[in-house]
């Protein structure tokens, strides 16, 4: 996983729903301030609701301090706009389903399910400054209390 200080490289293109809206953007241009990336599994699952629940009523605070914040998943898009509309999210949720966020922060990880072994990105979350550098890491999330671990790191940066 990629250490604090580094930067990585941010050359890659996601799928994005931003209030409703779905579009193609390069990671650089969810930069235009400091971004928290928020990895979680999958739309509809209790770990993932947990964790976008916690970020999603405290998602005016991250805006507040000046962040812009982002939930990644592989879902797709049209699976995002439901589960935005769900738990209220009012902010952006990114399709990744090739994994390039996770190959660019080193953090995809071998899983387990169903006696199945297979390599996909990690339970995590990443505070990545304007110009690709880690400002911090959260190696694994604690989907209970998302926001208060993140609210925690971004008062110690």
């Amino acid at each position: 996983m990629i250490e604090t200080g580094n930067k990585i490289d941010t050359n890659f293109t996601l799928s994005v729903v931003d209030n409703g809206e779905e579009k193609e953007v390069k990671f650089t241009d969810l930069l235009n301030r400091p971004a928290i990336v928020s990895v979680y599994m999958r739309n509809n699952t209790s770990g993932c609701d947990r964790q976008n629940k916690s970020l999603a009523e405290h998602a005016s605070w991250f805006d507040e301090k000046g962040y812009n914040l982002i939930a990644l998943s592989k879902d797709t898009c049209g699976s995002h706009k439901n589960y935005a509309e769900k738990l209220n999210i009012n902010y952006t949720l990114a399709s990744d389903p090739d994994f390039a966020f996770a190959k660019a922060t080193d953090s995809i990880v071998e899983k387990k399910m169903y006696g199945k072994t297979f390599d996909a990105p990690s339970r995590s979350a990443f505070v990545i400054d304007t110009d690709g550098a880690v400002l911090g890491v959260i190696e694994k999330v604690n989907t209970k209390n998302h926001a208060g671990e993140l609210k925690e790191l971004i008062e110690s940066l």
